[in-house]
Formats: C-alpha cells, structure tokens, sequence
C-alpha cells in the first residue's frame, strides 16, 4: 500500500511541476513586475509566483482533495489524509525576475509529518530531480532519460565547493557575510546560486560538495533535502537537530560534520 502510495505521489509531483516550469518558463511575460514584497522591499513575489502556486494546488486537489497544503504564496489547509503537500512554486525568485536561468519549482510530499516524495524542476537547466524515500534520487532531462544520482567522494574540506545563500533582511545578511569571509579560506570556494532548491540537487548530483544557508523556510529544502540524502548526501541543521530557519546544512559524508561545526563556531544561525 505504502509503495503504491508513494508512487502516485511521485507521478503527481513530477506532473504539477513539469506544468507549472512550463508555465514559467513559457509564459513569463516581458514586463514581469514585482506584485507584493515580504520580508523586506527586496524580497519579493511576481505575478507568476502566484499563478504556478494555484495552478500546483488546483492539479493536486483534482486529484487528492483531502489532502494539506503549506505553499510560500499563502496556500495553507490541515487536510484529513495524513498527506501534506509542501510547495515552493517558485524558488528563485530574484532570478526569475531579472531573466537569470536558476529557478526552480519545489514540491514535496509528507506522510504524517515526514518527507517521502520530493521533486525539483529546473526547467532553464532542462532537468528535473527528484526521490522516494529509501529508494534514492535521479535526474531526468528534457526528453524523460533518467540518471541515478549520488553525491561525490568527500574531499579535504579545504577542497571542497560549497554553496550558500544570504538572507533579504539586510542585518541578517550583513551577519552572513561575515561567516562566509570566515569561512572562505577553510574551503576551496564558495558558490552563491539563488536558489536553495536547486543548491542542495547539485549536491546530490555531485556538483557541489556542500550547502549551507540559515533562514530557509520548509518550502524551500523539504523536497531538495530528501533528494540530497537519497543520494548520500547527509542534512541537517545545528548539530543534532533537523534542517531549519536556523541553518541548514548539507554534504557529502566528510565535509558534512566539518562544515556543520565550522559554522557553529562562527555562529553563522544567529546574529
């Protein structure tokens, strides 16, 4: 029953993103406009923001009405099934605002609070993502061939590329900075995306040897997440605790614990 389940969830994340990517990617219009901002005046949503979180749920509901939901854009139900599906329509949004190509449409599906499904489609890159929980990660391209996925051999930690990203409040950003400056000369480079999803999938398609980011919010790791350490990657937050607002943290098995503790050193969950 279980693996019937999981398989219907995946074939419906994989349809709601590939249809709401298309619409996007196809559909973003020329004089694409900031519609509402959040956390401060840079962080902002766009129409299509909104219109790919309606057209997620609306696919999801036909299908599974007694479903939850905890979308970015505000779509927000308890459901009776014991399913809840987490949804960032569109991760990324600064990029997709100024026409840059990282961008990714993140879905998640939980089963009583855990995740077992997670798909991330990154139409600009031509690639989907996604995992079944014990049954690993893949990769499919714009023609549907699929790839297994696995994290890379664990170098040095100061060979290792890792990814982060920074906060739109300006103090908290402030303080991210002054972790990442610490920390550059640890590592042998760091990344900077825009996209947390599509960060912890190059984890897990070892383009990446780690990722770290404080603030995120469900949305925006619950699908990457699971797709990391489907494919060997390990995830977390503070030592001992689950990914948060705090921090999350992702990497291959040895840079992950090195990196974790780096950052809790230099304090990088708080200002």
């Amino acid at each position: 029953m279980t693996d019937t389940l999981h398989t219907d969830l995946l074939r419906l994340a994989r349809e709601a993103a590939h249809r709401a990517g298309e619409l996007l990617r196809d559909g973003r219009p020329a004089d694409l406009a900031v519609a509402a901002t959040k956390s401060s005046p840079i962080d902002v949503v766009t129409e299509m923001d909104l219109a790919a979180e309606k057209l997620i749920t609306d696919l999801i509901s036909g299908h599974r009405p007694d479903d939850g939901f905890l979308g970015e854009e505000g779509a927000s139900s308890e459901g009776t099934s014991g399913i809840r599906w987490v949804i960032d329509p569109l991760d990324g949004t600064v990029n997709y605002l100024y026409g840059l190509p990282t961008w990714a449409v993140s879905i998640a599906a939980e089963l009583d609070g855990e995740t077992v499904v997670g798909v991330v489609a990154a139409p600009m890159r031509g690639e989907t993502y996604g995992a079944v929980r014990g049954g690993g990660a893949w990769a499919a391209d714009a023609r549907g061939r699929e790839r297994v996925l696995a994290c890379r051999p664990a170098p040095p930690l100061d060979q290792a590329l890792v990814s982060t990203g920074f906060n739109y409040v300006t103090e908290v950003r402030s303080h991210q900075a002054e972790v990442a400056a610490r920390l550059i000369p640890k590592l042998r480079d760091i990344r900077r995306s825009g996209s947390a999803a599509v960060d912890l999938c190059d984890v897990a398609a070892g383009r990446l040897d780690g990722y770290y980011e404080r603030g995120l919010n469900a949305w925006d790791f619950a699908a990457g997440d699971l797709i990391a350490r489907e494919a060997g990657a390990l995830t977390g937050g503070r030592p001992g605790e689950r990914p948060s607002r705090d921090l999350t943290v992702a990497g291959t098995p040895g840079v992950f614990e090195p990196l974790q503790r780096l950052l809790e050193d230099f304090g990088a969950w708080h200002d």
